[in-house]
């Protein structure tokens, strides 16, 4: 048996033809060229109206989208994404949503498709998670239980002019308390700025930093003389473990926006790079959305503490029963009729000796472990027990 080849446009054009002679009634007509009536009225009607090119097939592609993103939104959506082109398509959608909440924004998937094709897009290289039990990160704290301070590293502004930022922030909020240029990254200088902020914002309970100057020192618990005034102002120094960053690193991912944003490149002369500063400090705060807070702005949750402070550093409380020991001027304590060092930044503050076990001492100054005392331990005047200091500072750090 022999196949008849056609062609679909043969076949209707054939219908067509024989459906207008008139011999033979629709219905038949379609039954024999096998489709429906509605088929066949329709390729008639197409036919009438264009000719025999309207027997063609079409696109069957909708006429509209009902979903299309409207370009009045597009040209918004690419303003915000040129404006500060470091936002994903989430945090676009945040700020656009707080800003115009009356409007239908579309999905951030659908944002991010739209940034792709206009080329807005720069893929990111993927960053090592930290192993469980790696260096634990700082966690969820509540609300001005820990403030974190750290400088950002110095860079030269185009003049010349070396810039050194400290930055303070709250950690639960992120919000950024203090973003300056100091004069000197030295104790006096971080302590001015603290003073002020703990006057103006209140107290946390601690205070998280790294273990460099001035913040730490070299004697027993790594005491440096800014740490005594925060103890004296009713803060708790905490130090992260030496060598991890990612403890502290809400912080330091502020320190990268920082850069990003205020550093890249810098400023034409100092002047201009503090502007730089507080507007990025205000923007940070009050506009740009996080994504660890659920896409709003820190300045939507951050509240000032509650912990006031009278601006005077007073001598640190001790529980009864410890032994009280005031620190000569050349560092040392009188203990058992010998001579104890304990540490030069100490001089004249008052320390207590605290009995944990029998003949076992805790040497503390304030809420920190300074030095482990045992037994009847021969101390040479003037310097403390290598072991025992070494041991008080791992203590105080873990």
């Amino acid at each position: 048996m022999v196949w008849k080849e056609t062609h679909v446009m043969d076949e209707r054009m054939r219908f067509v033809l024989r459906a207008r002679e008139g011999s033979e009634g629709l219905s038949d007509l379609c039954r024999q060229f096998g489709i429906s009536r509605k088929t066949g009225y329709k390729w008639l009607g197409r036919y009438e109206a264009e000719g025999p090119s309207g027997l063609s097939d079409r696109s069957r592609m909708p006429l509209s989208n009902s979903r299309a993103v409207p370009l009045a939104q597009v040209d918004r959506l690419l303003w915000v994404r040129r404006r500060w082109p470091r936002w994903g398509p989430r945090k676009v959608r945040a700020w656009l949503m707080a800003q115009e909440p009356e409007t239908a924004w579309p999905a951030a998937s659908t944002i991010g498709e739209l940034f792709d094709r206009q080329g807005l897009t720069v893929p990111r290289r993927r960053r090592r998670r930290p192993a469980p039990g790696e260096g634990g990160p700082l966690g969820d704290v509540a609300l001005n239980d820990v403030w974190c301070i750290d400088f950002k590293g110095w860079f030269l502004t185009e003049d010349g002019t070396q810039v050194e930022p400290l930055t303070l922030s709250e950690a639960a909020s992120r919000y950024l308390l203090h973003c300056q240029a100091v004069g000197r990254p030295d104790g006096a200088h971080v302590w001015a700025a603290l003073e002020r902020c703990f006057l103006d914002y209140g107290r946390p309970h601690r205070l998280r930093s790294d273990n460099g100057p001035p913040f730490a020192g070299l004697g027993a618990g790594g005491l440096s003389r800014l740490a005594v005034k925060v103890i004296k102002a009713g803060v708790v120094p905490e130090r992260i473990a030496p060598g991890r960053p990612q403890q502290n690193g809400r912080h330091e991912r502020l320190h990268l926006t920082l850069k990003q944003e205020t550093a890249s490149p810098p400023a034409r002369s100092l002047r201009a790079q503090m502007e730089r500063f507080a507007a990025f400090q205000r923007h940070d705060n009050e506009e740009r959305p996080h994504e660890a807070l659920g896409q709003v702005p820190p300045a939507r949750l951050w509240r000032p503490s509650t912990r006031h402070w009278d601006g005077v550093l007073r001598e640190p409380d001790y529980p009864a029963g410890c032994t009280l020991r005031r620190v000569r001027s050349s560092g040392e304590i009188k203990w058992r009729g010998r001579l104890l060092f304990v540490s030069q930044v100490l001089a004249g503050e008052m320390v207590a000796l605290e009995e944990v076990a029998e003949d076992t001492w805790l040497l503390k100054y304030g809420p920190l472990h300074l030095i482990t005392l045992k037994g009847r331990q021969a101390y040479r005047p003037g310097r403390a027990p290598t072991l025992a200091v070494g041991a008080a500072r791992r203590q105080n750090r873990a």
